[in-house]
């Protein structure tokens, strides 16, 4: 084997044990932080519906921040999937050329704004915006609804937070379909239209069909991305105190596992409040690893099927 060869394979696989070895590392970090809590607590943890950081009557449990980790997070993925895919759609095939490069570098750009600076914006401009309008029309609209009840006071709410993290995905979920879309052979999308079809039944019959796959890979991300939000939505949520529980209530205050965590650690004051934050870590660590893993797998699965990338 050649010198350059093998100083390549020895630096790749390096990084390679590297990377593996530091996310090794983090997880079991994590794991002997949140010891105490799990040894107090065990599984009942993720299911008991307290916060209560008085010290001699100290109850801790995850159900109420899984809740809203779970609506913050699929609420937004469902409102940013179809935004996504149609803004994917427009500039891979319908944009004017002249159009298609500034829009992309704008859409691609949002993902590179720091979390703080779109929080602010929540605070400033989109809290304050839905509290006015769009919450009262929901409310007089659906209020028969319990997940749209009275309209938030300060514009710091649940959906203040969904809205944010929908912001937050776009630019993730569209440049990625946009890319699968442009990487769909010109002979297939041609030959359909050929063959006589009009130009939303080719993406239709032809375009999603390929890139399918690819695009719930992006879509899991994106989810990924919402799940470990942490300082964005800890500005907009608002925040829950005592044992005030699970929140149906979009328009009301809650939290999430990252914005509690983010939100309670550097007050925390004992040694199991401390612990049971960092089992919130824990419980969320384990999320965003399974829902990478399950992101290579459909991204694996789909290039077998493809007939490309067998030793993905």
């Amino acid at each position: 084997m050649r010198f350059g060869d093998l100083s390549l394979q020895v630096v790749a696989g390096a990084a390679a044990l590297g990377a593996t070895l530091l996310v090794g590392l983090i997880a079991w970090k994590v794991a002997d932080g949140a010891w105490p809590s799990v040894r107090h607590y065990g599984l009942k943890f993720v299911w008991t519906n307290a916060w209560i950081p008085v010290t001699g009557h100290e109850l801790y449990g995850a159900a109420s921040f899984l809740f809203g980790t779970a609506v913050t997070s699929l609420v937004a993925l469902a409102l940013a999937a179809p935004l996504s895919i149609g803004i994917a759609i427009y500039l891979s095939e319908l944009a004017p050329r002249f159009l298609r490069g500034p829009v992309t570098a704008l859409i691609e750009t949002l993902a590179a704004v720091p979390s703080v600076v779109i929080g602010l914006w929540g605070i400033l401009v989109l809290g304050p915006v839905l509290r006015t309008h769009v919450e009262p029309a929901l409310h007089s609209a659906f209020g028969f609804i319990p997940l749209f009840g009275p309209p938030s006071s300060t514009g710091s709410s649940i959906f203040t937070a969904i809205i944010v993290l929908t912001f937050m995905i776009l630019p993730i979920v569209s440049s990625i379909t946009r890319e699968l879309f442009l990487g769909v052979p010109h002979d297939q999308k041609e030959g359909a239209l050929a063959l006589g079809s009009t130009h939303w039944e080719m993406v239709r019959g032809v375009m999603f069909p390929y890139a399918r796959g690819g695009i719930a890979a992006a879509l899991i991300l994106g989810l990924g991305r919402a799940l470990g939000e942490a300082i964005a939505v800890t500005q907009v949520i608002g925040g829950v105190t005592g044992s005030s529980g699970i929140q149906w209530n979009l328009f009301a205050t809650g939290d999430t596992l990252a914005s509690k965590i983010a939100a309670s650690y550097q007050g925390a004051t004992t040694n199991l409040q401390v612990a049971s934050l960092i089992y919130l870590g824990l419980i969320l660590l384990v999320f965003s690893l399974f829902v990478n893993f399950l992101a290579q797998v459909i991204v694996r699965r789909v290039a077998r099927k493809q007939g490309f990338g067998a030793r993905a």
